[in-house]
């Protein structure tokens, strides 16, 4: 699962489901969750992971590198959002000229990579970007005064207590794409890819089971097509602002 939430959070939206999913299938499933998500996506595109959650963008790049499939994914679309604190006196994007906006990392998709490219390429602004690893991170480093501006997507925004919302405002939101898809290597048997997709989709129609698709950022679960959901984001010519992770 991509860590765009304290491993401790992650594990407590995370678990519940895997439990039932394995109650249904007979399958058993080791929930593996990365120190940062750049560690993620080493393991990601080396292929380690039967399945994955990952962001739309690392879906591009799993696709590419080792043909990953997305099976489901919410209906909700995605959007980043680049907040400032609420009582801050900027009005505008130019504003940040100059300034340190927070990140959770390099590649996370709307929270950093689309952002990035729109700052830099639309809006001509020269900053400097500082990774802090999380979604939570990055809000209360804006929150804290430690950067001028952060990026963030809406869902996870939507997942803070009130009292870090209500002290942000956004500035600047991106279009809205597919969410983030739970997706499974080509080595796993399509009858086990069909088997969970199914089991799934079936959980999520229940009132139960919506609130356990909800926990983890798939609320409206439907099936997701690469061609239809993914595909498009190839064009947006996003691999020059993809930072790799470096070998030691």
């Amino acid at each position: 699962v991509v860590p765009q939430f304290p491993a401790v959070e992650i594990h407590r939206d995370w678990s519940p489901l895997l439990d039932r999913l394995k109650k249904e299938t007979g399958l058993n499933f080791t929930l593996v969750i990365p120190a940062s998500i750049p560690e993620f996506e080493e393991a990601l595109l080396a292929g380690q992971p039967d399945f994955a959650y990952m962001n739309p963008y690392h879906q591009v790049m799993a696709r590419r590198a080792k043909a990953y499939q997305p099976l489901v994914r919410g209906s909700n679309l995605l959007t980043g959002v680049l907040m400032v604190r609420k009582d801050d006196p900027i009005k505008s994007v130019s504003e940040l000229d100059g300034k340190d906006i927070a990140f959770p990392a390099p590649n996370a998709f709307g929270a950093s990579l689309w952002l990035r490219a729109l700052l830099s390429e639309q809006e001509r602004v020269r900053f400097n970007p500082v990774y802090v690893k999380t979604h939570s991170n990055v809000y209360r480093y804006v929150t804290s005064g430690r950067a001028a501006a952060g990026g963030g997507i809406n869902n996870t925004l939507a997942d803070e207590p009130e009292e870090v919302r209500a002290n942000l405002r956004v500035l600047m939101e991106t279009p809205g794409v597919p969410p983030h898809p739970l997706s499974a290597h080509p080595r796993v048997p399509a009858a086990v890819r069909k088997q969970v997709t199914e089991v799934l989709l079936r959980i999520a129609a229940e009132p139960d089971g919506q609130a356990l698709m909800a926990k983890v950022q798939m609320a409206s679960l439907k099936r997701a097509d690469y061609a239809r959901d993914y595909f498009p984001l190839e064009k947006f010519g996003l691999d020059r602002y993809v930072v790799r992770a470096s070998k030691p």
